[in-house]
């Protein structure tokens, strides 16, 4: 059975981004006060790993721990210093003629998995993720000014073709809906 403070661990580790502790307590079935107990005990257990506990008091998250950040500075650097590539390229014209896609629209798309090249654009600034609004459940990404700039473009509507192809792409999704259904 897994104890409280890896019960912790993995529940940060798997969310990505921070959780209220009321929220935690409720999931693993404990007392506030034993989700402090937990809290501490991982943390001690995190010390000198790579890994810390952000804790604001209401919320906590998984992070690196500071020592590491010169070390994930350059990581990132590196990341940042490659081509995009063609996926990531594709990925981007898809996110950019759709005016916003989720990840399952730009799988769908390209035909193959597109987490990679999504993490890709959006370490890199050139696509944003924020909540469906048809779909609370799911993100949706658009293209960020930086990614126009880095196209040389001043709008959306500058991209080549973009009013023929953005309305075809809207035209095979409402027939590839209506076929599902």
């Amino acid at each position: 059975m897994i104890t409280p403070p890896a019960a912790v661990e993995a529940l940060l580790f798997a969310s990505g981004e921070p959780l209220e502790k009321k929220h935690l307590s409720e999931i693993l079935g404990i007392k506030e006060s034993e989700l402090a107990v937990a809290l501490k005990a991982l943390e001690s257990s995190l010390n000198g790993r790579g890994l810390a506990i952000i804790d604001t008091g209401i919320e906590v998250e998984l992070r690196t721990a500071p020592e590491a950040a010169s070390i994930v500075k350059k990581f990132r650097e590196s990341e940042l210093a490659r081509d995009l590539g063609k996926a990531s390229m594709e990925t981007l014209a898809v996110v950019a003629y759709k005016s916003g896609a989720t990840r399952g629209e730009i799988d769908w798309v390209r035909g193959v998995n597109s987490s990679t090249s999504l993490r890709t654009l959006l370490m890199r600034g050139l696509i944003e993720g924020r909540e469906d609004e048809r779909d609370k459940r799911r993100i949706r990404y658009n293209i960020t000014t930086e990614a126009l700039a880095h196209l040389g473009l001043a709008s959306i509507e500058d991209l080549p073709r973009f009013s023929e192809l953005s309305a075809n792409a809207e035209r095979v999704v409402k027939e590839e809906a209506e076929n599902v259904e």
